[in-house]
């Protein structure tokens, strides 16, 4: 990988987590470059970030004009990452949840793949604190969405994941505009359209001990509506025979 790997880590309102992951990232993963996303937190983030980023030349910030989501965050990080000519581009979360030290894991499956997804739901995988309904919203929307599109993904919503460029280069990235944890299963859905390579591994999500959780109603919306209209264009392109 000439071009190295960068761990995109959109944030908002993070400073309680954010120096203990990055402080992970380089420890697990030494040759990798961080680029946190801050979306202009109140709470001083973005200035944290530069203070790190003073004192470390492997990480990187990109400030953003304000809270837009999370998958304007890593769009703009993917932009940033493809035009610097980094090979690998790895999501993940500012809250911990992302253990760094399964990062290699990930990333020792890029040379066999184009997508790599850290699963919480194949064999080996788990969560850890997190309540009942919470797990049931993730599982649910994972067999929801392998129904709709007819993918064999077990965990399509999740956001522990490494891309290769070339993936990035050929998903249309511009016309994306999905922005909560449907970000998640737009670009899956668009790499396997294209007959990428996916692999999952498996992950311990750990429920967040700092900060607040972004999940809301609006963004569960917005993947139930998105998915099944994608569903839908998938079972009309079949019964027209155009797939």
């Amino acid at each position: 990988m000439s071009g190295g790997v960068l761990v995109i880590i959109p944030t908002y309102n993070e400073s309680e987590s954010l120096p203990g992951v990055v402080e992970r990232v380089r420890a697990a993963v030494p040759d990798a470059d961080v680029l946190i996303a801050d979306d202009n937190s109140p709470d001083g983030t973005g200035r944290l970030a530069d203070a790190m980023a003073s004192a470390d030349d492997h990480v990187h910030v990109l400030h953003r004009a304000g809270k837009e989501g999370l998958g304007k965050a890593y769009l703009a990080g993917f932009a940033w990452g493809l035009e610097r000519g980094y090979d690998v581009l790895v999501e993940m979360d500012a809250d911990g949840s992302h253990r760094p030290e399964e990062l290699p894991r990930l990333l020792a499956q890029i040379p066999h793949s184009d997508i790599v997804l850290g699963s919480r739901w194949v064999p080996g995988g788990s969560v850890v604190n997190w309540p009942v309904s919470r797990r049931v919203l993730s599982q649910g929307g994972s067999l929801y969405t392998r129904l709709a599109l007819g993918i064999p993904t077990r965990d399509a919503t999740g956001g522990y994941r490494a891309y290769r460029a070339s993936a990035l280069r050929e998903m249309d990235l511009a016309s994306v505009t999905s922005n909560g944890y449907c970000f998640q299963i737009d670009l899956l859905w668009r790499g396997l359209q294209r007959g990428l390579i996916v692999r999952e591994v498996p992950i311990t999500f750990v429920e967040r001990e700092a900060g607040t959780s972004k999940m809301s109603g609006r963004i569960v919306r917005e993947a139930l509506v998105n998915v099944a209209r994608w569903g839908a264009s998938r079972r009309w392109a079949q019964v027209s025979g155009r797939a």
